[in-house]
């Protein structure tokens, strides 16, 4: 039955997902703002279909845009977050080369950047500065890979180089964004309380073939996840990469310890 599940959730992820590719690339040409809010469509449905619950603290600022930063787990991040609200996200250059996943990360508008190379994070920060001054909400993972679920790693602090736009609208650029944080975590597996020693399994790190790891989760029954986002912050507030990366990280390792926490989950959902 366990395989079966598995089979039934993948074959109508292909036929769901393949049907709505062609529209996503229609959107992207003739509508911008629905090319921004289609996905975010896309993704709540298939968080249904792959039978994963939200429970979602705080709410994303719509009033400009807004830099997230945000823990990473697993690749169920990305439909589970882009599910809570329209975001894009940036992600390492490897992934822009990756067969099928790479043209649903390009149809949402991912910004691919390369880590490996000093010189490039400046033409990484203008990129996203630019996503940011259209009007789009950019998803930075700040940690540069993904962690077992059960810790929040350090945070790299050359994955901030947007704290300080250049350009001749550089101040105002920056008075006119908000960084919010959105933290992330996987507490239940069939109803099931997650367990140090379980959180591992729902985790995508190290050396897993993603094709491997989604065939196993899915034959493991319902998740249920949590995201708390932060409250709004100008950017404009913060000196330099190392104080936005400083804030960011404290907000969100004090969130996932509440998430993972059930006593404190519960005071703060109270």
């Amino acid at each position: 039955m366990r395989k079966l599940r598995a089979v039934l959730i993948l074959l109508a992820f292909a036929i769901f997902t393949i049907a709505l590719m062609p529209v996503q690339l229609l959107l992207r040409f003739v509508h911008a703002n629905w090319a921004r809010s289609f996905p975010h469509w896309y993704h709540r449905n298939l968080c249904r279909l792959l039978d994963v619950t939200i429970h979602q603290r705080g709410q994303l600022a719509e009033d400009r845009p807004v830099l997230l930063i945000a823990n990473h787990i697993s690749w169920l991040d990305i439909p589970v977050l882009s599910a809570v609200a329209p975001v894009s996200f940036v992600a390492k250059s490897e992934v822009g080369t990756w067969p099928f996943i790479s043209w649903l990360a390009k149809l949402q508008g991912t910004v691919f950047v390369n880590r490996e190379l000093p010189r490039e994070t400046g033409k990484s920060a203008t990129k996203i500065m630019g996503r940011l001054r259209q009007g789009d909400h950019m998803v930075i993972f700040a940690e540069g890979t993904s962690s077992d679920g059960n810790q929040v790693l350090p945070f790299k602090t050359s994955l901030f180089g947007v704290a300080k736009p250049h350009g001749a609208d550089a101040d105002g650029l920056a008075k006119s964004i908000y960084v919010q944080t959105m933290a992330i975590g996987y507490t239940h597996q069939q109803g099931l309380p997650l367990c140090r020693r379980g959180r591992p399994i729902v985790a995508w790190y190290g050396d897993m073939t993603i094709a491997r790891h989604a065939w196993e989760l899915l034959k493991r029954g319902p998740l249920d996840v949590h995201v708390h986002i932060g409250e709004p912050v100008m950017l404009d507030k913060f000196k330099d990469r190392k104080k936005l990366a400083a804030f960011t990280q404290k907000e969100v390792r004090e969130a996932v310890a509440h998430i993972l926490a059930p006593r404190r989950r519960a005071d703060m959902e109270a």
